[in-house]
């Protein structure tokens, strides 16, 4: 019944980028006062809107709370808080219970993290570059170990607002991405033996974490090479020799805890030690606690006198060549440490005119846009170049220019088809967090990937769950716009994902006597209970929270319509009455096209 219901509400609302009506001031809830600040936010529906798009979700107290602080002040606040961190709670499991440490300890500890934790918009980037920068716990060298990928989101999240030249060193010699893209014990050449060294992660340092496939424009437009034919004519931002020239670079890197070489290599160097020195340093210490996964990759030998015998520094390397370029043709000289190769690739790499529109574009699109403007693009890839104090790359800078943009924080200013499809763990972070959820126990037992096609630190390859590119077939392709989240908004997933999202709802509330031993999060109902017996300031109160204010008055007309008819009766408990009208306004809200496309 409800499905037709469903469909009956929603009918004619194309998939993704739906146009809304403009005209529907009358449907928002407005919180005139004479108080505020000048940039805004003026309305509760603004501050709802800002908090969707720069948290897991908005509050009814946080709405409030930014509506009297400012958008400036608020994210003063939040660039300065300190990062709520994963490793500390799974190293206290480990001190109680070794054997209950697993990969859902570490979702439990990010569900805990982002739903609670008071450093909102510093996990929301930092689950944004998880989606960039990606290791994940599908991979075999990674799939037992959940405390090295723990350590790997704390650096996200700690240098989420950091320079992201720092971060890119920072992620290069983390051993979980060593291990997930292979940079980890990388050789030199050695023909002998028929060792080349292995491209996989000079492929993808370039690819998908910082220049991409082809020059851009600052606003993020194809460069045209100009070869005097139609058309654009693309500029590849690098060859096969750029590949293998950092392919070379990244070599001899190991364990932090690797004891150095005794021997010159071919005079009686023992391999043994370099392939199969181990991450931890105490004897029988559990490898979850291992140094080794949690320090940064170290040159094998460094400091002695045998160093970087295994990085390939006799030959010079091609690197990136670009207009400005500080190697001269993009040549790094042969003779340097592994450490000091290292460091000037990823200069290199930092400084290409691509990074500011390319990462830029990256952040737009999981924080506020699929489709940003060439002139979005641009003024953030400027903020990325120079933050107005002569620093590029600061994150921090380019997270206030994203969010605070004319397109992001005035509907008038941004193109008709802004937004996007929400992720399915935000959908879930959402509910919870607007309906003041909570744990008996603190703890959350959750295990997305089988409903939602998505996990945290969990997608089947590097390239994310989707692609920025993604277009889904018809209107959207047709259209020349891109649709990242649908790449796995499946038939499957689209059926499991509303059916979890009704058992949150209808079962999993505090209350419920059925619950048995059953510990999920617990939704509250009972604030919104007192006010269910006035349909229209129900559904008013659920389209602040889920919606900004932005439901059509046709899908609140009919939502109205519905709970009025959840008459009381001389046959049910008030109580029971009040509680089905929010749950059944809660679960068509939120399996609706109107609610899942954020505008």
């Amino acid at each position: 019944m409800r499905t037709s219901q469903l469909g009956r509400m929603i009918g004619g609302c194309i998939a993704l980028l739906c146009i809304l009506p403009s005209a529907r001031a009358a449907d928002e809830i407005f919180a005139d006062r004479f108080e505020g600040n000048p940039e805004g936010p003026h309305t509760q529906a603004e501050a709802a809107r800002f908090l969707t798009q720069a948290t897991f979700g908005p509050t009814l107290p946080e709405i409030d709370r930014l509506l009297q602080l400012g958008y400036n002040a608020w994210l003063a606040e939040q660039l300065a808080r300190p990062a709520s961190l994963q490793l500390p709670f799974l190293d206290g499991l480990l001190a109680q219970n070794p054997n209950e440490v697993y990969q859902d300890k570490r979702v439990d500890i990010w569900f805990q993290n982002v739903t609670w934790g008071n450093d909102q918009l510093r996990q929301r980037v930092a689950f944004a570059l998880s989606e960039i920068l990606v290791i994940s716990d599908q991979n075999g060298a990674l799939e037992g170990n959940p405390t090295t990928i723990a350590h790997y989101f704390d650096h996200l999240s700690q240098g989420a607002f950091g320079n992201y030249r720092d971060l890119l060193e920072n992620v290069t010699l983390h051993p979980a991405m060593g291990h997930y893209l292979s940079m980890f014990r990388n050789r030199k050449p050695d023909e002998s033996l028929n060792i080349r060294p292995d491209e996989n992660y000079a492929r993808e340092i370039m690819q998908l974490f910082s220049v991409g496939l082809v020059r851009l424009n600052t606003d993020g437009s194809l460069l045209d090479g100009d070869l005097g034919v139609p058309g654009i004519q693309t500029v590849p931002t690098y060859t096969q020799d750029t590949i293998r020239g950092f392919a070379h670079v990244f070599t001899g890197w190991n364990y932090s805890t690797c004891l150095p070489p005794t021997a010159p290599d071919g005079a009686g160097l023992n391999w043994w030690d370099w392939e199969y020195c181990p991450p931890n340093t105490i004897p029988n210490q559990d490898w979850r606690l291992a140094p080794g996964y949690r320090t940064p990759l170290k040159p094998w030998g460094e400091g002695t006198a045998f160093g970087d015998i295994y990085h390939a520094s006799s030959a010079t390397k091609q690197l990136l060549s670009y207009p400005g370029v500080a190697l001269p043709a993009g040549v790094l000289a042969a003779g340097g440490t592994a450490r000091a190769d290292m460091e000037a690739a990823l200069d290199n790499v930092f400084h290409h005119p691509n990074v500011g529109p390319f990462v830029g574009r990256l952040l737009i699109q999981r924080l506020t846009t699929s489709n940003p403007s060439p002139g979005y693009i641009e003024r953030v890839a400027t903020v990325f170049n120079n933050n107005g104090q002569g620093v590029r790359g600061d994150l921090g800078a380019v997270v206030r220019a994203i969010l605070m943009d004319p397109e992001a924080r005035i509907p008038a200013q941004a193109p008709a088809h802004f937004g996007k499809l929400r992720e399915p763990l935000l959908r879930v972070t959402q509910l919870w967090r607007a309906m003041q959820a909570t744990s008996i126990d603190g703890r959350v037992r959750e295990w997305t990937n089988w409903y939602a096609a998505q996990g945290i630190q969990s997608s089947p390859t590097v390239f994310n769950f989707f692609l920025p590119n993604y277009q889904l077939p018809g209107e959207v392709a047709s259209s020349g716009l891109y649709s990242p989240e649908f790449q796995i908004t499946t038939d499957t997933f689209l059926t499991r994902l509303s059916n979890e999202i009704a058992g949150k709802i209808y079962y999993a509330y505090v209350g419920n006597p059925w619950l048995g031993e059953w510990q999920p999060v617990l939704i509250r109902l009972e604030r919104d209970m007192g006010i269910a017996h006035d349909a229209a300031a129900l559904i008013d109160r659920f389209n602040l929270l889920f919606m900004a204010g932005q439901m059509s008055s046709g899908m609140r007309d009919v939502l109205i319509s519905h709970v009025n008819a959840i008459d009381f009766n001389q046959w049910t408990p008030d109580a029971d009455t009040r509680r089905q009208r929010v749950q059944d306004a809660l679960w068509l809200i939120l399996t609706s096209p109107e609610y899942v496309v954020e505008k």
